[in-house]
């Protein structure tokens, strides 16, 4: 059986794929949530979920929390006296799901589709696999959290052709993506987001509008444990506002109370700079699929920030409709992944589409540019495969020397929109030999491929030999 996981940057749940649909794995103590946090004791007890992230509350220094958001960089996290990267304590986090799927289901689960946000570039997708991996999952396919999202609402099924906008707020990452369905085709025409935004920055101004009231508390005087208090209550805070109109946060700081009292007009106002770092990933994604806000027939909203009444008034406004929350915006990214497994397992119950996404960013390399007389400007990006390309894509660039007796060419594989190559992200690099001679007798074929799983392969050829000389396959 392939179970289907959301690896969430604040909470994560399994769901498997039955007769009547799919349905979320309760974890062992009966919740579909699961918090995404590590804690470890003096005896290198790990410690998953929510006995975790009460732990962290009494001993900060031994747990970790909100690590998806450094998925793929080489930030450790120190716990205790062990160090984990980011990938390590997913894997935790994605082992104990596997562990409560076994459990449940009463067999051995080996393989998982687990979703990313839209806009993870390859080193954070790469990450995720090697997670699932160190978990003891065989991980085929990662799917995108939107485009998993529009499988569980089953837009598939519906029998007119309709562009849908998927709005995915989480804990820690923001994708927005645009789909169009013709006949049983799922098309992503675009994506657009920011892996620095989410329900966590929603909490963050509680927390300031906190400190503002009380100024005479020094932030950077307080101790782990007391900030954990505080941001814990932030966050009932915020979670309050689900059911009133004004909501209260106490914290009790030595032998003192202090509280704070937030009506949601004032909460709605100073949330307008993270509102506004909403709109921008919007209207890009707009742009990149050539369509306005009039042609989207259908608004879902996904992730558990979304439940906050400030995002949904916000969206509804932004959209001029009522966004779809026909399915808990929890769990559906994780009821989107089950079915994609049914779907690879080619289950009868699930009706064949064909799912189709996007590359989320610019890749290319660094090249000189020959101007007029003999002019050359370095530093330049070449664009191979461009944003929003449809995926799977193999894209070539032949490239020429620019020096007499030249014998190397260096294949800077670069991620990103700008022009200037030092703008752009470097994935890795290329140092490759090739015969000397005058300027611009020798070249090589670069190939970027970009798989169903967004994960990026380059090839390189030398011409006058024609013989591939590398390949940056786990490196970028």
């Amino acid at each position: 059986m392939i179970i289907g996981i959301d690896l969430g940057t604040t909470n994560s749940l399994v769901a498997y794929f039955t007769e009547e649909g799919p349905k979320i794995i309760p974890n062992r103590l009966g919740k579909n949530l699961t918090p995404s946090v590590i804690s470890i004791d003096e005896e290198s007890q790990v410690y998953v979920g929510e006995l975790a992230a009460e732990r962290m509350l009494l001993y900060p220094d031994s747990a970790a929390s909100v690590f998806k958001r450094d998925m793929g960089s080489r930030r450790q996290f120190k716990l205790l006296d062990q160090t984990f990267l980011a990938e390590e304590l997913s894997s935790l986090v994605l082992r104990a799901l596997k562990e409560d799927a076994e459990t449940y289901l009463g067999e051995t689960v080996e393989e998982a589709v687990i979703s990313v946000p839209a806009y993870f570039d390859d080193a954070r997708r790469r990450a995720t696999k090697r997670a699932g991996e160190l978990a003891g999952l065989k991980v085929e396919r990662i799917i995108s959290e939107p485009t998993a999202a529009a499988i569980a609402y089953g837009l598939y099924q519906s029998q007119e052709q309709a562009r849908f906008l998927v709005f995915d707020l989480g804990g820690g990452t923001f994708d927005v993506s645009i789909l169009e369905l013709y006949d049983t085709i799922l098309e992503v025409r675009a994506v657009a987001g920011d892996n620095f935004l989410g329900g966590e920055d929603f909490t963050a101004v509680l927390e300031n509008l906190f400190f503002e009231k009380h100024y005479k508390l020094d932030r950077l005087s307080l101790d782990e444990k007391t900030l954990r208090h505080i941001h814990k209550q932030a966050e009932l805070c915020k979670l309050g506002f689900g059911e009133k109109r004004v909501s209260k946060m106490s914290c009790k700081i030595g032998e003192e109370i202090y509280e704070l009292e937030v009506d949601l007009p004032k909460y709605e106002e100073a949330c307008g700079e993270l509102l506004e770092r909403i709109r921008r990933p919007v209207k890009r994604s707009l742009a990149d699929a050539h369509i306005r806000l009039s042609d989207i027939d259908k608004v879902v909203l996904v992730g558990g920030a979304t439940k906050s009444p400030v995002v949904r008034r916000f969206v509804s406004k932004l959209f001029k409709m009522i966004p779809d929350t026909n399915i808990n915006p929890d769990e559906a990214v994780a009821l989107g992944a089950a079915i994609q497994g049914a779907m690879k397992e080619r289950k009868e119950a699930i009706k064949e589409v064909i799912l189709t996404d996007v590359c989320p960013f610019t890749l290319g390399t660094e090249v000189v540019r020959e101007w007029e007389n003999n002019q050359y400007e370095g530093g330049v990006f070449c664009p191979i495969i461009d944003r929003n390309t449809v995926i799977p894509a193999s894209r070539t660039e032949r490239l020429y020397t620019v020096r007499d007796n030249q014998d190397k060419i260096r294949i800077n594989v670069l991620q990103g929109e700008s022009r200037f190559a030092a703008n752009n992200l470097s994935l890795g690099e290329l140092l490759i030999d090739i015969p000397a001679g005058k300027a611009g007798e020798e070249s090589v074929d670069v190939t970027y491929t970009y798989d169903i799983n967004s994960i990026l392969e380059v090839e390189v050829k030398v011409i006058s030999t024609e013989i591939g000389r590398a390949s940056c396959r786990e490196r970028v």
